[in-house]
């Protein structure tokens, strides 16, 4: 009898343990709603990181999208993380980079911009594929935000020069992140918007599993939110914006351009009449007393072809009384092409020149000619230009100018180049009336922002057709013109001589960032394999 009911209890035990075995696989098998769930998350991080750049000030849904993604990687496996951060980046990339539809979409359709989104959101996809190694670390937001990071740095270098839009610093000019551009650039400000999104998407994790008992759990998740945001607010008194070396007061010319896209190829000669006329306006305010007399006048760039002699340009550099700096197409003797910032001096005509050094890819130099044919229309009428090999930087109305040309404004290296090599003022030429009233010129003005509060300089932007802005060391406007309108800026702007430990670090925060991540990565990897045997976790292939 009692052999029997060891055998019933045995049957019920075993029946029980499969019933739970059973119960919980099924808590673990994967199912379409989750899916979705997961897949709207993924789009709306990717969506808050697109509002939080301009022409937005909403700063603080920067952090909010990578609390998104930070949730997304909580027990994915590679793929499954990888593939969340694919639709993450194909949502912002979208959304960011829809004024490529504005420039090219009329001659080729959304193929050039629906490619290039795609692409770049790969880099993601592989950066979030990677996280997933480091998720259970001590300490993970830290590590997870050093991954992340490789992808900006990879895509702003290659394929063909790379193309850094987008960068996660560049939505933080407005906020209290941005003062840490002048401690550590672009990278530290990305670094630090990261770690704060993933360690509040920590501390979300540890609400919703109702561990409420205190627990050096709760550290990283609670530091990694608050750190980064006082130790930005912390740094944003330091930010100064009083003159070192005196003032100059800088006159901006927009002489405006018709919104035609691509056919602005065609009309040089009116950009050229345009600037022309637009200064003379600005002459007759300085003569009536309008506005105070130039020490510096700035044309966009390309808004002229060079001529030389010039004798128009020649005349109006007389008439200012004031030497000007000059955005020029012009031609080498053997007929390449070159994009300058030419230095015209009253008396003297054009005394220096700077080439812009990191050209645009498909544009101003055609990579892979063959394939790039099937995204870009000047494959046939395009011959590659010629970058220049120094520092933007003029000895110009009794200081030092630096100059960084349109698209160099995303290069960290270009400014800080000029800044190090003594520059007291940057200066921003662009020709942006390629991108009719998109975005665009508004994403460029920001990185124009962060790069002043980076080195500590104001900024003058110099645009064909808007928006023409003056900077303050802060990263704040003084003031901005309108899209597609002809105006002028004229402002006293301080000179500042001081060195901000951006600059005198450089390019060794980024290869820091890159060896931790890298160190971290086989850290992570290496527990992995010795916990679990492979590369998967309890959630691997359940999407």
């Amino acid at each position: 009898m009692t052999r029997h009911h060891d055998t019933d209890d045995s049957a019920r035990v075993s029946t029980n343990s499969h019933e739970l075995t059973a119960a919980t696989a099924t808590r673990r098998r994967p199912r379409w709603q989750a899916v979705v769930v997961r897949l709207t998350l993924a789009i709306i991080g990717g969506a808050l990181l697109y509002l939080s750049h301009a022409p937005r000030d909403l700063w603080w849904l920067a952090p909010l999208a990578f609390t998104c993604l930070g949730l997304l990687l909580h027990r994915r496996g590679s793929w499954a993380g990888g593939g969340y951060g694919i639709v993450f980046g194909v949502t912002f990339y979208l959304l960011h980079l829809l004024w490529i539809q504005d420039f090219l979409g009329r001659s080729f359709g959304p193929s050039p911009w629906l490619g290039l989104s795609a692409v770049l959101a790969v880099y993601i996809g592989i950066a979030t594929g990677l996280m997933t190694f480091v998720t259970r670390l001590p300490a993970a937001p830290v590590w997870m935000a050093a991954v992340f990071l490789l992808q900006e740095f990879a895509r702003a270098w290659w394929p063909a020069g790379g193309f850094p839009w987008g960068k996660i610093a560049f939505s933080q000019p407005g906020g209290p992140f941005g003062s840490l551009a002048s401690l550590g650039g672009a990278p530290l400000v990305g670094l630090l918007v990261l770690i704060t999104g993933f360690g509040l998407a920590q501390l979300i994790i540890r609400g919703w599993q109702r561990n409420w008992r205190p627990h050096r759990a709760w550290a990283a998740p609670v530091a990694s939110t608050l750190i980064p945001v006082m130790a930005g607010l912390a740094v944003w008194p330091t930010i100064d914006t009083a003159p070192q070396a005196g003032t100059r007061t800088v006159g901006v010319v927009q002489g405006n351009a018709p919104n035609i896209g691509l056919d602005l190829l065609n009309a040089r000669g009116t950009l050229r009449q345009n600037h022309l006329a637009q200064s003379r306006k600005l002459l007759e305010a300085v003569r009536s007393g309008q506005v105070p007399q130039p020490d510096l006048v700035v044309w966009p760039e390309t808004a002229t072809a060079l001529h030389t002699p010039d004798p128009q340009l020649r005349e109006l550099t007389r008439a200012f009384d004031a030497p000007m700096l000059i955005g020029a197409r012009a031609e080498l003797p053997n007929g390449t092409p070159q994009n300058l910032v030419v230095q015209s001096e009253p008396g003297e005509g054009i005394v220096d020149r700077y080439a812009k050094q990191q050209l645009v890819p498909f544009s101003e130099y055609i990579p892979l000619r063959p394939i790039a044919g099937w995204f870009s229309p000047f494959v046939a009428t395009t011959v590659d230009m010629k970058p220049g090999n120094r520092p933007g930087v003029f000895d110009v109305a009794g200081t030092t100018v630096g100059a960084a040309i349109c698209y160099e404004v995303a290069y960290d290296y270009v400014a800080r180049e000029a800044t190090n090599s003594g520059a007291q003022l940057l200066v921003v030429p662009t020709n942006n009336a390629w991108f009719g009233r998109s975005e665009m010129s508004y994403q460029q003005l920001a990185m124009a922002r962060l790069r002043a509060i980076e080195h500590s300089r104001a900024v003058v932007v110099a645009a064909t057709s808007g928006v023409s802005a003056v900077v303050r060391p802060d990263g704040s406007v003084v003031e901005s013109t309108e899209l597609f309108t002809a105006d002028t800026l004229v402002h006293s702007v301080p000179l500042r001589t001081t060195q901000t430990p951006a600059d005198r670090l450089g390019a060794s925060v980024e290869y820091t960032l890159i060896g931790i991540a890298l160190l971290t990565l086989a850290t992570g990897m290496y527990r992995q394999r010795r916990k679990y045997g492979g590369p998967t976790d309890e959630t691997e292939g359940t999407g």
